[in-house]
């Protein structure tokens, strides 16, 4: 854990709304959950756009990071059909996802309402948290449909976010692994949680710019590698 997350602690005893990103968040970015769904986009997107596998992986990354979803960008230069594309790179085996009995013990323990915004589906996140072992303990989930397929971290999905479940933004609380997804938050009121590998994880999936830390960046509040520990430690 950083210095950053040991800084402004009396911030958060205030905090009555708590937001969890999905994908590498509420699960470690080790356990390659995610890599399987990387593997379904390119396929997918060598299959709309007929390019070689190389071209078709640097477009999905560059939709991914320009466009907040690989999804998005396929939407808007090749018109594909949202639901098509989800069932398809969701085809997965969730079961590397292992059970986390602190995580859910820590969470439930929350004194507030608790909330999933991801990017990714309904039957992803569902299929996600029951693997790691959380029963019917969230508030609200927010998904890729209800912003109507505008990703983090355009700021319309946050207005959409905030608007459908009436969250009072200085009183909430936003958890990401992606640093990018954490400006708009800020920018609305929320206190922001960066939650980072825990060790120098590479992979071949993952870009360097996904696992980019911004410890001066004043969007980024606190910074842990640890969500569990966090939570105990400074929300509970």
């Amino acid at each position: 854990m950083s210095k950053k997350s040991l800084n402004g602690l009396a911030n958060l005893s205030h905090i009555d709304n708590f937001v969890f990103d999905l994908d590498n968040t509420l699960y470690p970015r080790t356990c390659d959950l995610f890599a399987q769904v990387d593997v379904l986009i390119t396929k997918y997107v060598v299959n709309i756009t007929g390019f070689e596998h190389e071209k078709a992986r640097r477009l999905q990354k560059d939709y991914y990071r320009d466009h907040g979803t690989t999804m998005n960008g396929l939407m808007i230069d090749y018109g594909i059909d949202p639901d098509h594309y989800l069932n398809n790179v969701h085809d997965i085996d969730y079961s590397i996802v292992k059970q986390d009995k602190q995580l859910v013990e820590k969470i439930t323990s929350l004194n507030g309402r608790k909330f999933i915004f991801t990017n990714a589906d309904i039957g992803h996140a569902t299929a996600v948290l029951e693997q790691l072992g959380f029963g019917d303990i969230f508030d609200g989930m927010f998904d890729i449909r209800m912003s109507g397929f505008n990703p983090k971290p355009k700021a319309i999905a946050y207005d959409k976010f905030v608007n459908n479940f009436e969250i009072e933004t200085n009183k909430a609380i936003m958890f990401d692994d992606l640093e990018k997804n954490l400006k708009v938050a800020s920018q609305i009121g929320m206190q922001t949680v960066h939650v980072v590998p825990n060790d120098d994880f590479t992979h071949e999936h993952v870009e360097s710019w996904e696992l980019g830390r911004a410890d001066d960046a004043d969007h980024v509040h606190h910074i842990t590698n640890d969500l569990a520990q966090f939570i105990d430690k400074f929300l509970t």
